[in-house]
């Protein structure tokens, strides 16, 4: 294993601290693992929170700022954060009008965010809980974890933040999150495993010629493996999964993300942003936003996901409402 760390233990901590270098409008906590504004937040207007274990960057500390997060807490590698840094975030940002926690659905995440809620709202802070549950190659279940919280907690982040930023009420800002949630579907595919700085070795291994189908962004194997194929057939795979589930898509606006997973280069992803763009054509379905690049990573994962989201006119607006972070900024 090669990388440009000092220690596995001092991952996080070390790359914090240098967050907080590149970026004087965040407030790091470096040894926390909590990030805020510098400028802290508005009075009277409800704080989106989000987190969980680090690896995925710049998911989520990189989306801290106007108009989209309030503040994100970073767990180790993989490991959601601890109640205690949740609780002292979430009561951090809250002036007055509640906070809303966008959790990814894994069990260590669901179960730490829920213990934190309720010991802030012990203290008197509201706080409402939305879980991003997007991931197709998980079945959903009556019982088990259920799906995968992976791409679509970019489109929650933003959508939700940018109503929190218009002042809008907590349950509102909870209920237009759900909106995203329930209308967005992601897929990913790997060419590679990742290596986390602990274990020094690939979470699973895959031949010169395959490719991992289905796969999750903790550096979980997938459902399952082929040869390897040309952009326009994994394109072809992954979207046919996602529109299996989203049928409603079919002439409807969407907004899309090709997202890489951290060891994919700029021209592959725009290789598969033009595959998606063909399929989607030939299936009748607008593209009417769109992000290319590396948001919601696994290390050093080489693939990528793809997430749509059926967009509506109120989603839309939302969308292209002005943001102001370190990894996401327009209309400013």
């Amino acid at each position: 294993m090669k990388k440009l760390i000092n220690s596995p233990e001092s991952v996080v901590a070390d790359a914090l601290r240098g967050m907080a270098a590149a970026h004087p409008g965040l407030r790091v906590e470096a040894e926390r693992g909590i990030v805020t504004r510098a400028a802290g937040q508005p009075a009277g207007k409800v704080a989106v929170l989000s987190g969980g274990g680090s690896g995925h960057e710049p998911l989520h500390a990189g989306f801290v700022g106007r108009g989209m997060l309030a503040a994100a807490v970073a767990g180790p590698v993989f490991t959601s954060p601890v109640p205690d840094n949740i609780a002292r975030a979430t009561c951090a940002v809250d002036e007055g009008a509640g906070v809303l926690h966008v959790v990814k659905n894994y069990t260590g995440d669901i179960l730490n965010f829920t213990m934190a809620a309720e010991d802030c709202e012990d203290e008197g802070v509201k706080v409402e809980q939305v879980v991003v549950d997007d991931d197709v190659a998980v079945a959903r279940t009556a019982n088990g974890p259920g799906r995968r919280g992976t791409g679509a907690t970019l489109f929650v982040e933003k959508i939700a933040g940018a109503l929190a930023e218009e002042g809008a009420p907590l349950a509102e800002v909870a209920a237009v999150a759900r909106k995203v949630n329930e209308n967005s579907r992601s897929y990913g595919v790997a060419l590679t495993s990742c290596t986390t700085p602990a274990k020094g070795s690939p979470n699973f291994t895959l031949g010169e010629g395959e490719i991992e189908l289905g796969i999750g962004i903790h550096g979980e194997p997938g459902r399952e493996r082929r040869g390897l194929m040309t952009a326009a057939a994994t394109a072809e795979v992954m979207l046919d999964a996602i529109l299996d589930d989203l049928p409603e898509a079919s002439g409807a606006p969407v907004i899309l993300l090709v997202n890489g997973l951290g060891g994919t280069p700029p021209v592959e992803l725009y290789i598969m942003r033009a595959e998606v763009q063909r399929v989607l054509d030939e299936r009748g379905i607008t593209v009417a936003r769109s992000l290319v690049g590396n948001y919601v990573t696994s290390l050093d994962m080489a693939g990528c996901t793809l997430t749509l989201c059926r967009a509506d006119d109120e989603l839309l607006r939302l969308w292209d409402a002005p943001v102001d972070t370190p990894s996401l900024r327009w209309g400013r």
